[in-house]
């Protein structure tokens, strides 16, 4: 446990280093804190936290700069992380203008990460626990043939032709699919399968098209995140020499970036901070990543994440990803039909592999 001065020293070290991307001399940690105490206590004091692997000098002569462990005791030691209100509500304003699509919502959520954290945020869409059945339309488009309009749980929508060896009319297709409807309403397709409800051979057909939609549905993997600010991220120092940057680049045209960012197991509350070579994949052991769920946990939960060098802005990105979870959670709540969240922020830690502190 560090003393007093010494944790003050550090969150100095730590701060400036992250605004000005230059290693922290003694002198200037005199003139950002005002200790009152001499630039020779302070640099005794910064041998100690280089002594005990809070900070590093690249050189011998040069200033310090925070290590993993540094940078992990900092984000331990921040409280109370909120937005700006007048932030708050420029995001509710934003939110209230688009569209009540979840498409659109996620959209908008990538694009006001990047910009407040001033790094690249990745969005993946709540997807259901379980791929559920919500209701079955059927529109005939010629004697033979008609369309499969089938609303999962989650306001997720999926479409199948259908061709039948006879003509069905219209006034057939509804009273199927009524049929079907109070049948299936709120079932998995395992218990679609299991259903032992009395079809004709046209009403067999469209429930097998209903439990291969969603079989596939159920086996598909997660969608394609919603990625903005890379050109932030890589417009940092960490990335002037292209390595770094080429690797980012490549995960995500290789579409492994998901695997390589995202921890084995989240938690289902709270805001998660990876940092460095916490991260399990070791090509992006360079970066942090601050990420949190969203959502519904028993019912569709989705992932938000902030992806920069260790040199981030820890306490900016945890106040937008903490409100932007919030607001998407209770958003999904209602898609869902539930009733609204409560007003508490989602974010009840922050975590680590170094520990949680509440937030």
């Amino acid at each position: 446990m560090l003393s007093s001065r010494t944790e003050t020293i550090l969150k100095s070290i730590v701060g400036q280093y992250i605004v000005k991307a230059v290693p922290v001399a003694s002198q200037s940690v005199m003139r950002d804190y005002g200790l009152g105490v001499s630039s020779a206590t302070i640099r005794n004091e910064m041998a100690r936290l280089e002594q005990g692997g809070y900070i590093i000098r690249p050189h011998h002569s040069a200033g310090s700069v925070p290590s993993d462990m540094g940078y992990r005791y900092y984000v331990e030691s921040l409280d109370d992380i909120k937005l700006p209100l007048t932030q708050q509500h420029l995001i509710d304003h934003l939110f209230h203008q688009v569209e009540t699509r979840l498409e659109e919502w996620l959209s908008l959520t990538a694009t006001l990460l990047a910009h407040l954290a001033h790094n690249m945020s990745v969005v993946f869409m709540a997807k259901p626990a379980k791929c559920q059945f919500k209701h079955l339309e059927l529109v005939s488009l010629q004697d033979t043939t008609a369309l499969l309009v089938l609303i999962l749980h989650g306001a997720k929508v999926r479409q199948q032709l259908v061709t039948f060896d006879r003509p069905v009319p219209q006034q057939e297709l509804t009273v199927i699919s009524n049929k079907l409807n109070t049948a299936y309403s709120g079932l998995t397709f395992q218990q679609i399968s299991a259903s032992e409800i009395v079809l004709s051979d046209t009403e067999k057909q469209l429930a097998n098209c209903v439990v291969s939609v969603m079989q596939a549905e159920g086996e598909e993997e997660r969608d394609g995140p919603y990625l903005d600010g890379l050109h932030f991220m890589l417009d940092q120092p960490e990335f002037a020499d292209g390595r770094q940057a080429l690797t980012v680049v490549e995960l995500m045209e290789q579409r492994n970036l998901v695997k390589a960012i995202l921890p084995r197991q989240l938690p289902r509350h709270g805001v998660q901070v990876i940092i460095g070579k916490e991260n399990e994949a070791e090509i992006i052991q360079d970066c942090s990543v601050v990420v949190v769920q969203y959502g519904l946990p028993d019912e569709a939960a989705g992932t938000i994440a902030v992806v920069g060098p260790t040199r981030m802005p820890y306490a900016r990105s945890i106040a937008a990803i903490d409100y932007l979870a919030w607001l998407l959670s209770r958003l999904v709540a209602r898609l869902y039909g539930r009733e609204a969240l409560p007003e508490e922020r989602i974010q009840e830690s922050i975590e680590g592999d170094g520990g949680r502190r509440a937030g």
